[in-house]
């Protein structure tokens, strides 16, 4: 084994090990980039082992943070996240929980359906997982508890319909994934947006099982009302704003009228102006979710600087081309790599936070992608449509990434809101059916590439 290819794998085992020291993971990216690009100058120095390192490797790194700081594309992340937690402070969701109760109040689970259903608009809305998992706990669980729904399945309900977000568009999770690739940022989102359905209608499904099949788990509260007309109304009234929200911010996008850092900076105005429609709005809030963009948007170029220092060096040790030659030599053909890959994904998100797995593998395995000889039809408007695919792919794996223990962070956004005889082994029973849920959208995208596909060639086509 040559040095360069055993300094690869200690970086990967050194960064590992470090995360569970509790140092900040952009330190620790950081901190293992310089500490082996010393290494690697060392050794070419003085154990004539050409490494291919010296520190104007280093030097290369203030190049590519400038290029981070430059990147227009970048530009709609403090947007989306703004607009995402000022849509949380406007109000929005509890009109809704408020609407859809009474509309599904006589369903057997028809309180879990309603959370499902908030939780795919505020999706499609906000996009700031933690948020949104707070919001739904602290609306709907008492309600749940006192209806008597089983403990596991409402707090599985509750933290997977909170992490809708990250999939389903407009998702930060997409626009940092097109950046590091150089795809089309409205390719990807529109790509999203049969996946999310996808998964969101599996939850339903799901829910209105166990409503079926396990009557216990998710009774019909005694005071539900028929449904009237008038309940239709003040649905239609409570959803309206927000949808139309959505309509403006993504059909802007789909229809080319806007970048998505255009549409960004119209949705979180949009907000803004819902927040005011609804009397939510005062100098308070503003302030306050001025302070959580500016710490969400800074905890994220944090690890964007490490993890570009760290990128650069494994780069630079030929650690991408010792990954490519690993994955391509094993005997398992195309789709058995994807789905060892994805595989390794899915552990890596017992472990990991989705920004790091997008910043330093997601590049590393786009080549293998590309050497793999998929044939996928764009239709001739869609480029690489087998990128786009296999990133939505990355994108379905990584919702576990939020409900896989010991780090799934909806579960400890859950927690933290919960009443104390809520356990963390309820919450952890929970989510294991949505876990499944989730691996069984991945494998229908798997299978029928075109749901990923068919959207974005339909509306440039």
């Amino acid at each position: 084994m040559e040095i360069n290819e055993i300094l690869v794998i200690a970086m990967f085992l050194s960064f590992i090990a470090l995360l569970f020291t509790g140092i900040p993971v952009a330190w620790v990216l950081g901190g293992i980039g310089v500490i082996f690009a010393g290494i690697g100058y060392l050794a070419d120095m003085y154990l004539d082992a050409f490494t291919g390192l010296d520190f104007l490797t280093l030097g290369l790194v203030v190049n590519r943070l400038f290029k981070i700081m430059d990147n227009w594309i970048l530009v709609a992340l403090p947007m989306f996240i703004f607009m995402g937690i000022m849509l949380d402070k406007s109000g929005v969701a509890e009109k809704l929980m408020q609407s859809m109760q009474e509309l599904f109040g006589r369903v057997r689970g028809g309180l879990a359906i309603t959370v499902t259903a908030i939780g795919i608009i505020l999706a499609a809305s906000t996009g700031i997982i933690g948020a949104s998992v707070v919001l739904l706990a602290v609306m709907s669980l008492p309600s749940m508890m006192k209806q008597g729904y089983s403990k596991p399945f409402a707090l599985g309900t509750i933290a997977s319909a909170g992490t809708l977000g990250i999939l389903i568009p407009p998702s930060i999770m997409l626009v940092i994934m097109a950046d590091q690739l150089g795809l089309s940022v409205g390719d990807l989102f529109m790509g999203a947006v049969f996946p999310g359905l996808l998964l969101g209608a599996l939850y339903i499904i799901y829910i209105l099982s166990v409503g079926f099949f396990s009557p216990d788990s998710a009774p019909v509260p005694e005071d539900a009302k028929r449904v009237t007309m008038r309940a239709f109304i003040g649905l239609l009234k409570a959803v309206t704003p927000t949808l139309l929200l959505i309509f403006i911010v993504l059909g802007s996008i789909f229809a080319g009228i806007a970048t998505p850092t255009e549409a960004s900076g119209v949705g979180a105005l949009g907000a803004t102006l819902l927040a005011m429609y609804n009397k939510k709005f005062s100098f308070k809030v503003l302030k306050e979710v001025m302070q959580g963009t500016y710490n969400t948007t800074a905890y994220i170029f944090a690890i964007f600087i490490g993890a570009t220092c760290f990128a650069l060096v494994l780069r630079e040790l030929g650690g991408d081309e010792l990954i490519e030659s690993f994955l391509t030599g094993l005997p398992f053909g195309p789709y058995g790599i994807i789905a060892f890959i994805l595989f390794i994904i899915f552990l890596l998100g017992f472990f990991l936070d989705w920004i790091e797995i997008t910043l330093i593998i997601l590049p590393l395995l786009a080549p293998v992608i590309s050497a793999l000889g998929f044939e996928i039809d764009g239709y001739g408007v869609v480029d690489n449509p087998e990128l786009v695919w296999f990133v939505m792919l990355v994108a379905m794996a990584l919702q576990t990434s939020f409900l896989t223990p010991p780090v799934g962070f909806a579960l400890f956004y859950l927690k933290g809101v919960c009443p104390p005889d809520i356990k963390l082994s309820d919450i952890y029973k929970g989510v294991i059916p949505f876990i499944i849920l989730q691996l069984i959208a991945l494998v229908v995208l798997v299978l029928w590439p075109q749901l990923v596909i068919w959207l974005p060639a339909a509306a440039y086509g």
